[in-house]
């Protein structure tokens, strides 16, 4: 019961005790105390209760508490929300997400707590909020003595929800997800991502009327910029592309297997993932001229930790996409001829997937990486080698896409054959398509001047 009716009585000493100074309060029939070791610190709460009194608020009868206190207390934690949130997302995010979002609030949590007496090693902790906290998987094993300890000490020493409207408090946070666990800044990628996880864990608190607005609109905080834009002076051009998967062929047993892999991220503008997926369904290869493939899922690797059915990848749609939607890709010719040679000299593995592991199964991230690594030792020249130019296979879809740019195909079409948004082409590709721009300026002053009678610019 709520009551306006409080009375405070003044502060008595009680020798040799332990804490000495007892503060004593009447809400309504119910009377309440608390002793302290200091009588200023006797003095502090006195002054917290009269300032709830003065600001109108009611006390709780059987508690004592201000209004403002006692919904604090029941609104919970931290720690308890982020696990909420984290349980909320899960059922409908991918493995690759669950894992991201949970690596993002075992950042954040560790730095949101009232005070660090007895903490445990902050790997063992961030340990046990990655694996445990904020996986709701249902295959976890009961957790070590180590990480169990470190739950129960997180569990007690998380802020209360509220105190994020502090922005002292808020900010540790945010200082937190700056810094990798050794203490080195990490990445301006990582940290924009793991800002936004605070964001929508914090827009999931009013949602939950936890907070009655996101306090991060008061903190003067930004985080690092990021330049989107590919370096392209590290893409490959068509002959190097051409000299890498020659040399792909020569490296290995594997190298031979996977050369069509990375030829599909070239001339189809795929990413990892959806070549994973490929299946022979997929393709339509005539005996010449072009074929296409139709991408309707991918298989990224997020460990068994995070999918499902406890598999180390994940098969999902398209990525931002619906799970049905597929993507249709016309591909050239000399792509058409490597996949029928491909299926002809090896088969079809697991789900009639076109690539396949060394021992079976979804083709590994390491494995096509080790394949990569040795294929540049042997396709670039030394110098080249020795710097970052087509230092990942992922460069191969971003020297594809630019070569459809150049080649002058409709910005709209290339992002619809590589699956992006015209928006996030724009954003990678600014370059290349800073150079069509100057080509549509030349056509429509050809054009203008075409319709004016004469060959050379028309004056002002």
């Amino acid at each position: 019961m709520l009551t306006f009716d409080v009375r405070i009585n003044a502060i008595r000493e009680r020798a040799r005790r332990k804490k000495p100074f007892e503060l004593r309060w009447t809400v309504g029939p119910e009377r309440h105390s608390k002793s302290f070791a200091t009588k200023t610190l006797a003095q502090g709460r006195e002054s917290e209760l009269r300032t709830a009194m003065r600001k109108g608020e009611q006390f709780d009868v059987e508690s004592g508490l201000p209004v403002s206190e006692l919904r604090a207390m029941q609104q919970g934690t931290w720690f308890q929300h982020a696990k909420k949130y984290a349980e909320m997302k899960w059922p409908g995010s991918s493995a690759k997400s669950r894992g991201t979002r949970a690596d993002a609030l075992a950042t954040i949590t560790p730095a949101l707590v009232t005070d660090r007496r007895g903490a445990p090693l902050p790997r063992v902790l961030r340990r046990a909020l990655t694996g445990w906290a904020f996986n709701f998987s249902g295959r976890l094993p009961e957790p070590p003595a180590d990480i169990a300890a470190a739950l129960a000490w997180i569990e007690q020493k998380s802020v209360p929800i509220r105190q994020l409207e502090e922005s002292d408090v808020l900010r540790a946070g945010l200082d937190a997800i700056t810094l990798q666990l050794n203490g080195k800044q990490a990445a301006a990628t990582t940290i924009r991502r793991k800002r936004m996880v605070l964001n929508n864990c914090l827009r999931y608190a009013i949602e939950r009327r936890q907070l009655d607005s996101n306090p991060l609109q008061f903190v003067d905080w930004s985080p690092p910029a990021t330049d989107d834009e590919i370096d392209w002076r590290y893409v490959p051009n068509p002959q190097q592309v051409s000299a890498l998967l020659n040399a792909a062929r020569t490296v290995s047993p594997r190298g031979r297997h996977l050369a069509a892999f990375f030829a599909c991220m070239y001339y189809a503008g795929m990413r990892p993932a959806e070549v994973m997926d490929l299946r022979k369904r997929d393709c339509t290869l005539p005996e010449s001229g072009w074929g296409q493939l139709v991408l309707a899922g991918s298989s990224p690797r997020a460990g068994s930790t995070w999918t499902d059915d406890g598999k180390s990848h994940d098969e999902r749609g398209l990525k931002r996409r619906a799970r049905k939607t597929t993507r249709e890709v016309p591909i050239p010719p000399t792509l058409v001829q490597l996949l029928r040679e491909h299926l002809a000299t090896f088969g079809t593995g697991l789900g009639g997937r076109l690539f396949r592991a060394s021992e079976g199964g979804v083709v590994l991230t390491k494995d096509y990486s080790a394949v990569w690594k040795a294929t540049r030792a042997v396709g670039l020249s030394e110098e080249q080698a020795a710097t970052p130019l087509a230092d990942v296979p992922y460069s191969l879809r971003h020297a594809g896409i630019s070569l459809w740019l150049v080649s002058g195909v409709d910005p709209t079409e290339v992002a619809r054959r590589a699956g992006h948004s015209v928006a996030v082409l724009y954003r990678f590709y600014a370059k290349v398509l800073d150079g069509k721009r100057d080509q549509a300026n030349e056509k429509i002053e050809r054009a203008l001047n075409e319709a004016m009678g004469h060959s050379e610019r028309p004056s002002e």
